[in-house]
């Protein structure tokens, strides 16, 4: 089974001096790729020199982190595909479990592994965690984090479990399935486009795990900080495409006008904490959800939608009204 992995870059020439010894040493058995994205430094020119053994992509243009996979995975043949980001340490061994659990059953498409914060390595981190849900209004949370609240990694998480969707930091994810299901969503550009590539390939009849065994540390925050309003942007818009996309039909139109309330009653808490840029990039994600909504109609009439995709109803109810700030507790 060959494994690819495959390092988006733009500008990143500081993350990849950082990152990328710790891939070459733990990742004998794969092949690497750095894909830049038209980066203006001189991050391939740096690769190049200082990594020879490193395969280059270089992307035509910046089309984000859709785009930049899709455009770089084209050039590329392998059994399985790592999406990497070019913010992650990884560990020793950490390959392996993967691919044992990829061999264990072709019905796995997409894996996860342990995801810890590189600033703070006894506590998970923000993007992926121990593997990725949503509940019913499609609001994306993780085992080890909901909202801004991380736990403390105590073994809790060691497991192998399905999950609903994987992070982008370290999507590991079959080439044929990744093909088969039409590839990223570049209208997404940044940001849940993998919760969105997730929800495709289960209803494909797929499965999508979490694989404790093999542990990464990602730094966070290395393209857009999450204080970002460009960041709240993405997060809010791309929310809202998720679920016209995916949703199944009898629901739709109630969960979006749900939606639409709790993103105002959102963009009233930043008005209040003087986070007017906040309040702004809301607004302008719903101007682009309405700007898009017929495009995204039209690509959820090509799709295969299936019934129930949610684990609890609202977790915004369970941590902001009752409190519940860990997994365990929803």
């Amino acid at each position: 089974m060959e494994i690819a992995i495959v390092i988006l870059n733009w500008n990143g020439r500081s993350l990849l001096e950082e990152f990328l010894p710790s891939v070459i040493i733990h990742s004998k058995e794969a092949t690497i790729y750095v894909a830049d994205n038209a980066s203006t430094d001189d991050s391939v020119a740096f690769v190049t020199s200082t990594f020879p053994q490193i395969q280059i992509i270089q992307n035509k243009e910046n089309g984000g982190y859709a785009k930049g996979y899709n455009d770089a995975l084209a050039n590329i043949n392998a059994d399985i595909y790592c999406l990497l980001n070019s913010d992650v340490e990884v560990t020793k061994n950490w390959l392996e479990p993967i691919r044992e659990i990829f061999e264990s059953s072709k019905k796995i498409a997409a894996i996860q592994p342990k995801i810890l914060d590189y600033k703070k390595k006894t506590h998970f981190e923000y993007a992926g965690a121990a593997g990725g849900f949503i509940d019913k209004f499609g609001y994306p949370y993780c085992r080890g984090r909901i909202f801004d609240t991380l736990e403390e990694d105590k073994g809790q998480y060691d497991d192998t479990t399905t999950i609903f969707w994987a992070s982008g930091a370290c999507l590991f994810i079959r080439k044929s399935v990744f093909e088969d299901v039409g590839k990223l969503d570049e209208d997404f550009f940044a940001h849940q486009e993998e919760i969105d590539l997730c929800w495709r390939i289960q209803n494909r009849g797929h499965q999508i795990k979490y694989v404790g065994a093999s542990t990464i540390y990602h730094l966070g925050g290395a393209t857009l900080d999450t204080m970002n309003p460009k960041k709240t942007y993405l997060n809010f818009r791309n929310g809202l495409f998720l679920l016209i996309k995916n949703v199944p039909k009898k629901s739709l139109l109630y969960l979006i006008f749900i939606r639409l309330i709790l993103d105002g009653l959102a963009g009233v808490k930043f008005l209040i904490e003087g986070k007017f840029s906040h309040f702004l990039a809301i607004l302008k994600a719903h101007y682009g959800f309405y700007a898009n909504f017929n495009t995204f109609i039209k690509k959820r009439k090509k799709l295969s939608i299936q019934g129930k995709y949610y684990s609890i109803f609202s977790v915004v109810w369970q941590y902001f009204i009752l409190k519940h700030k860990h997994f365990n507790q929803l």
